[in-house]
């Protein structure tokens, strides 16, 4: 009988079925540390226990996005381990804040499944949830990756194709207990800039830059126990080690600081592209559009709705080309709320 596992191919998926994600992960300051080491975290809320005190949480919490690939890097040995490419987000919620202590596990169910006209692939939807030891869910989001075919002579499922919502309402945000910025200290955040400053169309060019190493993805990938092939085998992209998509995300929230330092957590996640592969060496720039914003009921909290845009060079602000496809420059794609200081 065999002992190692090579993984999931599409054949064997099916709608309904659940997928509970080895292995249960207790995160630490070392996680905090580690994701402050890997990319310009600044973000005052998740640097300073006292600003959080400030802010009405019990503590500086672990960085959303780091609780993100937490949760993501579970689900890899068993959803995109044979990935060709991971296309999509939606639904995406922040539900609770993680803190240090805090041990999180992941679970998925498969909400559609799709073979592609080359017989080869297909692309398969799954709802991941990130639990704490508590059994509370603390993250949720839908992603979809195009899987290989193990088996090419395996007939084709029936089509499923979820109806996802293509951006989240207000209402499904949630607004983490106790929160409050109505004394919010805007010297030690880092800008003055309040919900109010902002208009919708509004676009932001975050300026930095930062030149992605080799070293440091792979450190990344390790932290998040992203076990995807493509990540770590070169056999498996001879063109280079692809760039885990979710450092590119982690990459440019973080230099988009420098023209949203008061965008402070990120509680909705709309949608999201990785329009085109990132690779050692490329040097990652990052701008922003305001597309909406939303009150919240909460003291001094209002809700931001942001495109952040990843780029590989180039000018800012140009996303798409006339026929509708990114600009070739163009690495990610991603919609999401966050919650600011009115």
């Amino acid at each position: 009988m065999a002992k190692t596992n090579p993984g999931r191919f599409f054949e064997d998926y099916s709608v309904g079925q659940v997928l509970h994600h080895a292995v249960p992960r207790t995160v630490t300051d070392g996680e905090r540390a580690l994701y402050h080491a890997l990319y310009p975290a600044r973000h005052a809320l998740y640097s300073s226990d006292e600003f959080a005190r400030n802010c009405g949480l019990q503590q500086s919490p672990i960085d959303d996005l780091a609780a993100f690939h937490v949760v993501f890097g579970k689900t890899v040995p068993d959803i995109s381990l044979n990935a060709v490419a991971n296309l999509g987000y939606a639904e995406g919620r922040w539900l609770l804040p993680v803190y240090p202590g805090d041990t999180l596990r992941s679970e998925s169910e498969v909400i559609g499944v799709k073979q592609n006209s080359n017989g080869k692939t297909g692309v398969v939807w799954v709802r991941t949830r990130g639990l704490n030891q508590r059994d509370e869910v603390v993250i949720e989001y839908v992603r979809w990756v195009m899987v290989r075919k193990s088996n090419l002579d395996a007939p084709a499922p029936e089509a499923v194709v979820p109806d996802l919502k293509k951006v989240l309402e207000p209402k499904d945000l949630v607004v983490p207990a106790g929160l409050d910025f109505s004394n919010y200290d805007f010297a030690q955040s880092g800008e003055a800039h309040r919900w109010g400053d902002y208009e919708i169309g509004e676009t932001i060019d975050h300026v930095d830059g930062v030149t992605v190493e080799e070293a440091e993805h792979m450190l990344a990938t390790r932290l998040w126990q992203n076990t995807a092939k493509v990540h770590f085998d070169l056999t498996f992209r001879p063109d280079g080690r692809l760039i885990y998509g979710g450092h590119v995300i982690s990459m440019a929230r973080t230099l988009s600081f420098n023209g949203l330092a008061n965008a402070q957590m990120i509680v909705g996640l709309n949608g999201g592209a990785h329009a085109n592969p990132c690779f050692a060496g490329d040097t990652i720039k990052a701008w922003s559009e305001v597309l909406d914003k939303a009150e919240t009921g909460v003291p001094g909290v209002g809700a931001i709705r942001l495109r952040l845009v990843a780029t590989k060079g180039g000018e800012p602000f140009a996303l798409k080309n006339e026929d509708g496809r990114y600009q070739p420059n163009v690495l990610l794609d991603l919609d999401y709320w966050a919650l600011m200081p009115i």
